[in-house]
């Protein structure tokens, strides 16, 4: 009433400015809360040894990361593989395995080799890809021939063992190698035709079908 009689102000406009007053003090009531000094957690200190194990490297170069595998193998439809397994073997024949099985998943569902076969030239630890050949008790090697085409032979009368020629090997001698079929043989004779044979063993990372994990399994048995 003071100051609507000091001021003249009728009772529309005393109102207005009072609403007005009370939310400008409700405004810096609020901006006031907001920022107050708030209390800020200090981080974990770190602990310095974990951090020496993950940063010192590891000995005798265990931290190296590993080299590629490599491409995955070959799979057929639905994640299955077909491979033929032959050679002395008690169910030879076509056998359906499971994408990433190996030589012995293989021999397995063949029923194993037959009783008294040698099977030390045989990686039963490779990874087989789709369409392969497996044949069973091959020899690791061809009869070596001399100039007259027949086999040499030792002093005991039995012929000797070498590795298989690229050059002059066919397509059937070529077959008896650890996972070579008759597709890649043919492949090798194709290239062989094509470029007037092999001067080195290197040259089967060239052919059709060869890659670097099947090389090195044919690299022992094979010469130019």
């Amino acid at each position: 009433m003071w100051l609507q009689l000091r001021c003249g102000l009728e009772s529309k406009s005393l109102a207005a400015l009072a609403v007005v007053l009370i939310a400008a003090a409700v405004f810096a009531a609020a901006h006031f809360w907001s920022a107050r000094p708030h209390s800020v957690r200090a981080p974990d200190p770190v602990n310095e040894a974990a951090h020496a194990r993950t940063s010192a490297p590891a000995p005798d170069g265990a931290g190296v990361p590993e080299p590629s595998p490599g491409p995955p193998p070959t799979t057929g439809p639905g994640g299955r593989i077909v491979v033929d397994v032959s050679g002395k073997v008690r169910r030879p024949g076509i056998h359906q395995l499971p994408s990433g099985a190996r030589v012995a998943d293989a021999l397995r569902a063949a029923g194993g080799a037959r009783p008294g076969v040698d099977l030390a030239g045989l990686n039963r630890a490779r990874v087989l890809m789709d369409g392969e050949q497996i044949v069973v008790g091959a020899p690791p090697g061809l009869p070596a021939t001399s100039g007259t085409g027949e086999a040499a032979t030792g002093g005991s009368g039995s012929p000797t063992t070498g590795p298989v020629s690229l050059n002059r090997a066919t397509v059937e001698q070529l077959d008896t190698l650890p996972g070579v079929g008759p597709v890649l043989a043919q492949h090798i004779v194709d290239y062989r035709t094509q470029h007037g044979g092999f001067r080195s063993v290197d040259e089967l990372r060239e052919v059709n079908g060869i890659g670097d994990r099947r090389f090195a399994d044919l690299q022992p048995l094979v010469g130019p």
